[in-house]
């Protein structure tokens, strides 16, 4: 059985450093060996839902803005690193940065946390798209649309982590 500390390490930044749903998953006992992406995504996913209001608000803000500042800088957590230079986030043009600045700052200002696309499989034309869609979205079904994208996130982790269920 895997170990509390072992779980966290391994999976406690899979939902963007937010330990706390690892921890609780094993706490309830809902993490089962063998560990397969389904399964361990089935338990977080149920902890995550749980979570208070508040707290999934806290998971949406721990999450980078796309091609923002701490990617810039070099910050980002490894995963959000590749996530985003497989979209080709890292290649933007002047213009296009410029255009995702702007949206960043506008979404944040009317939601309160960063836009949040699992960017697999899109490129930047894609994300532009969803970004001008999603912004026009009143809070609660962005803040519907943000939870469920960080769920997508974190399964897409963890098949790249454990074989699948």
């Amino acid at each position: 059985m895997i170990s509390r500390d072992d779980l966290v390490s391994r999976f406690g930044g899979v939902f963007e450093h937010s330990p706390f749903i690892a921890e609780r998953a094993y706490d309830a006992g809902a993490i089962a060996e063998p560990l397969t992406s389904g399964g361990v995504h089935g338990a977080l996913v149920q902890v995550f839902r749980a979570a208070s209001a508040d707290e999934r608000l806290a998971v949406l803000r721990a999450h980078p803005d796309l091609a923002g500042r701490l990617a810039i800088a070099g910050e980002l957590t490894e995963d959000s690193r590749k996530e985003q230079a497989g979209a080709g986030l890292d290649r933007l043009s002047p213009a296009e940065h410029a255009r995702f600045t702007e949206l960043n700052s506008a979404y944040v200002t009317k939601f309160g946390f960063p836009f949040i696309i699992a960017v697999k499989g899109l490129g930047k034309d894609d994300i532009l798209a969803a970004f001008e869609t999603r912004i026009g979205n009143d809070r609660d079904a962005e803040f519907a649309t943000a939870t469920a994208q960080v769920e997508k996130i974190a399964l897409l982790r963890l098949q790249s982590m454990l074989p699948e269920s």
